[in-house]
């Protein structure tokens, strides 16, 4: 590997540790957001009942202690701020050691959430916050030299990202390897953009070239990380960054692309940086004997968690997105390893009608990212992160047992709670609840030219079945069903 001067890697720092808080910021504002009606007291998958069913050190966090809506907030708003340090560069503008508790407090906030939140946390980028986030912590403050070893970390993060998507993706679907999946990919990926409807329909042979450029990107390309010649790593950066700019022009993948960004910044140093950012570095401290014995520990450690997720790259077997620890220090990665041919959607609707008949009237309910309505258009979200409609876009790949959460969204919808309606984009019962909820299940594809230009509608959609009966509160089997997940006594009332 390249020899790191730690002189050449001030702006780097500077570079990274902002756009890092950024991401922060991105991520604690999703939790103010979206965590109480998800997982608070009240929410579709209470956070208390997950506590009650696992061990402490499965599952680590502050709320083990107090996991109350009240504790929630506070954590949530202290990591905004902290993120905001970050952001704004004051973290590091007292010392190393005001800047390490800062991007400690960061990390263990944010661990917290992640480790209590179940299926709505269950996502590749949640843990490559925390991985990131961990690493920051040693990344020293302004006034100090950066660490050669914490660029090299960074690096072997980045790589196992992008090395791990491409190995997961020539193990897995056929599509990748007969390079059709792009075909399929942006009308049928979780959340859409507007962009993806023209990405959809451009020719065939463009597709295909698209999929032999992210088989170079991914299987080649962090390769050359490694090579001793700054200009390499730096030539490898560009096209990560290029093809990470790719997946943002044409969908919607929460943070995922932006922290890869932020990863590829240490594969710039500041004379590089320096032609962009006319920022002249100041005069630092040297690393002091104490603190380089905690690089060195910290680099062992490290390279020790590396075993298991370097041994997955190369099995046959190999899994993505999965933490061998529950601190999320050093994970395994990959994205898209199968491609879906075609999109489901889950169609959500209530009636105020007393008594269902085939004379009964439905009113739907609009998801803020998720497609509903065929003639509107794909949302623009990312980097933001709507957890629901990822979640209704994997539930509607098998049956509501599967996913037994959406029980209780019914339950909530019965009950016109504000919080689970806040997730939604409206409610069209706002004159008090419905008295029946039921979900159905569509087949959409994008229209093509001919259709858009007709029409002016972004989907066609095509009734498939019945995904959820009509259920009531007064439905007893409705009822004992919330029981089982523990919901109704304490929970609905």
């Amino acid at each position: 590997m390249e020899t790191v001067q730690a002189s050449q890697y001030w702006l780097t720092r500077f570079c990274f540790q902002r756009a890092l808080g950024f991401v922060y910021f991105i991520a604690f504002l999703i939790v103010i957001n979206q965590f109480h009606p998800l997982l608070g007291e009240r929410g579709l998958l209470p956070a208390r009942f997950f506590i009650k069913r696992v061990e402490f050190w499965q599952t680590p966090s502050l709320f083990w202690f107090d996991c109350s809506d009240r504790f929630l907030s506070v954590i949530a708003w202290g990591g905004l701020f902290l993120s905001l340090l970050a952001l704004t560069g004051l973290s590091d503008a007292f010392g190393i050691w005001v800047s390490a508790a800062v991007w400690f407090l960061l990390w263990l906030f944010y661990l917290s959430f992640v480790n209590i939140g179940q299926t709505f946390y269950g996502f590749g980028w949640e843990t490559l916050l925390l991985e990131t986030g961990f690493l920051a912590i040693f990344f020293g403050s302004s006034n100090t030299t950066p660490p050669a070893v914490i660029i090299l970390l960074l690096r072997w993060v980045l790589f196992r990202i992008i090395f791990g998507a491409g190995l997961i993706k020539l193990r897995g679907d056929e599509c990748w390897r007969n390079l059709t999946c792009m075909y399929y990919h942006y009308e049928t990926q979780p959340l859409p953009n507007p962009l993806s409807w023209y990405f959809h329909h451009l020719p065939p042979l463009f597709h295909k070239a698209e999929v032999l450029f992210t088989h170079f990107v991914e299987i080649i390309v962090p390769w050359g990380l490694f090579v001793p010649v700054p200009l390499v790593a730096a030539s490898a950066g560009v096209l990560i960054v290029a093809f990470q700019a790719l997946l943002i022009l044409s969908g919607n993948l929460s943070w995922l692309n932006y922290i890869t960004l932020v990863l590829c910044i240490p594969c710039f140093n500041d004379r590089i940086l320096s032609r962009f950012i006319p920022i002249k570095p100041p005069v630092t401290i040297p690393i002091s004997e104490p603190q380089q014995g905690v690089l060195i520990l910290l680099t062992a450690f490290v390279l020790l968690l590396s075993i298991r997720p370097a041994t997955n790259l190369f099995s046959r077997r190999q899994i993505m997105n999965t933490s061998f620890e529950p601190l999320h220090l050093v994970n395994t990665y990959g994205a898209f390893g199968s491609i879906t041919r075609e999109r489901m959607e889950i169609i959500v609707e209530g009636t105020d009608d007393p008594v269902v008949t085939s004379a009964t009237q439905w009113r739907e309910y609009e998801f803020k990212g998720k497609p509903g309505n065929v003639n509107r258009r794909p949302c623009v979200v990312s980097p933001y992160h709507w957890k629901l409609d990822w979640q209704m876009w994997f539930a509607a790949m098998s049956d509501y047992l599967y996913h037994p959460w959406i029980l209780n969204l019914a339950a909530k919808l019965l009950e016109g709670d504000k919080g689970v309606l806040g997730l939604l984009a409206g409610n069209p019962f706002p004159n008090g609840p419905p008295k029946y909820i039921k979900a159905e299940l569509y087949h959409y594809r994008f229209t093509n030219f001919e259709e858009r230009k007709k029409t002016g509608n972004w989907w066609v959609r095509t009734y498939v079945r019945q995904y959820l009966p009509p259920l009531s509160l007064q439905n007893r089997a409705f009822r004992d069903l919330l029981m089982e997940q523990g919901w109704l006594d304490d929970n609905l009332g």
